[in-house]
């Protein structure tokens, strides 16, 4: 367990946020890996269903990873209050939500995989496979919810090393799972997506492993487990979260809605653009949840200007890396799409879309970290609002403009991402001062 209320706050966050960073680079080439394999060894409409199915599973994904990261805050604002003991009905009651959750999706995602896909506008000779990997991913639910929320336990209790290990592991067998499923048996999407579940499900018992192991300081009962106080607190913060990041990812199966309207090689390239895309957005990522962290504990330990300084020094970490980024993807953007296919054509739609794109590699620096900010001092629901702001106000229908205008733009498609975030910026510290005003007339 990591103190992060002293010491050192940028070698504190850097120590805390490189795990993070490694275990979404691994999460991220779950996905990677089986768009590069089917690209390489599947067909076209396999790479296309891929492409579509996994935006439907980074939806799922993304949105149980913010509405678990109530958890993340819960657990560290009790650490940092000295208040282990409430920490074991935290855990016990998520267990039980978090289940109940996995039986819904397994329900909407199994028994609606291929309505899902028309919906998602696939082009009409990918949307069996999209089907397929939808419903495949949608058995296999139980172990994503399972290991994003065992992960948030972890990261609350200031231990980001061992998802990284767990996550480790489980992308080689990803790896060796699609080469035998995809290039040795030809099982183009539905192989990728067997070998992504089976791979999140040996994630899971490293983890449960892990933490029955681990020396714990709090105590977990039988009677935990059921609905109980710490669930609407844990909610309370977390709800907030999952709705807009529910919003912000429906926002981008939207937009891959417009494209693949565009014909089969923007749908391809877009796909191929979005993976490379999930790699750029890891930092900011990895800032925002370990930033959440540390200034939840240090709210809870009454430390509000340090929590202020951990944002700061979030941001000059994220523009340092950011510069780097953005000029990978704006200058070489077709290299990186390249990785990914060796269709000429697809690769030149995902760079199109890459040139667009680019600015927000630096933007969502400075708005993840000030997210991370609010998410520690549980201000989610403002959280929340801003995101809706950015998605419904901005994002949706400056893409949705660009893409039924005559000979469309994938480029001028992928700045709606940074023309939003620019406007999250704006509002976020907009936010900040106000509280500080309140602060100070207090």
């Amino acid at each position: 367990m990591m103190d992060f209320t002293q010491g050192s706050i940028l070698k504190k966050l850097l120590r805390f946020m490189v795990p993070i960073l490694g275990a979404l680079i691994l999460q991220a080439a779950y996905g990677a890996v089986d768009l590069l394999v089917v690209g390489r060894f599947g067909s076209t409409s396999g790479l296309s269903g891929v492409s579509t199915g996994s935006q439907v599973l980074n939806l799922v994904t993304f949105v149980v990873t913010q509405l678990a990261m109530g958890i993340t805050v819960l657990i560290a604002r009790y650490l940092g209050e000295k208040k282990e003991e409430q920490i074991g009905s935290i855990i016990g009651g998520g267990t039980v939500v978090f289940a109940a959750i996995s039986l819904v999706l397994f329900v909407i995602m199994v028994g609606f995989a291929r309505p899902i896909a028309v919906l998602m506008q696939a082009p009409e000779e990918a949307v069996g496979l999209t089907a397929a990997y939808i419903r495949i991913c949608g058995v296999g639910i139980f172990f994503i919810v399972a290991y994003n929320v065992l992960s948030a336990i972890f990261r609350g209790l200031g231990d980001s090393n061992s998802p990284l290990l767990f996550v480790f592991v489980a992308c080689i067998v990803n790896v060796v799972g699609d080469l035998v499923l995809v290039a040795g048996l030809g099982m183009d999407a539905m192989g990728a997506a067997l070998a992504t579940v089976f791979a999140q499900a040996l994630s899971v018992v490293f983890a449960i492993v892990r933490l029955v192991k681990k020396g714990l300081p709090f105590t977990i009962t039988g009677y935990d487990f059921r609905w109980n106080p710490q669930c609407g607190k844990f909610l309370q913060i977390g709800l907030p979260l999952a709705l807009q990041e529910c919003l912000t990812q429906g926002s981008f199966l939207a937009l891959c809605a417009f494209v693949n309207r565009l014909g089969l090689e923007a749908s391809s390239g877009y796909g191929v653009a979005c993976k490379i895309v999930n790699f750029a957005m890891l930092i900011p990522g990895a800032l925002m949840q370990s930033t959440s962290s540390f200034v939840s504990q240090n709210v809870g330990a009454g430390e509000q200007k340090r929590a202020k300084k951990t944002m700061f020094t979030g941001i000059g970490i994220g523009l340092l890396v950011g510069c780097f980024a953005f000029s990978l993807v704006f200058f070489r953007g077709d290299l990186l799409a390249g990785i990914f296919s060796a269709d000429a054509a697809v690769v030149q739609r995902g760079y199109e879309y890459l040139k667009g794109f680019a600015p927000e590699t630096l933007l969502t620096a400075v708005l993840f970290s000030m997210m991370g900010y609010f998410n520690g001092n549980g201000k989610t629901v403002w959280v929340m609002l801003q995101g809706l702001i950015q998605t419904l106000l901005v994002r949706l229908p400056f893409a949705y403009y660009m893409s039924i205008q005559p000979d469309a733009s994938l480029t001028n498609i992928g700045l709606a991402a940074p023309i939003s975030t620019a406007v999250g910026i704006v509002l976020n510290v907009a936010f900040f001062l106000y509280l500080e005003h309140a602060a100070k007339r207090s």
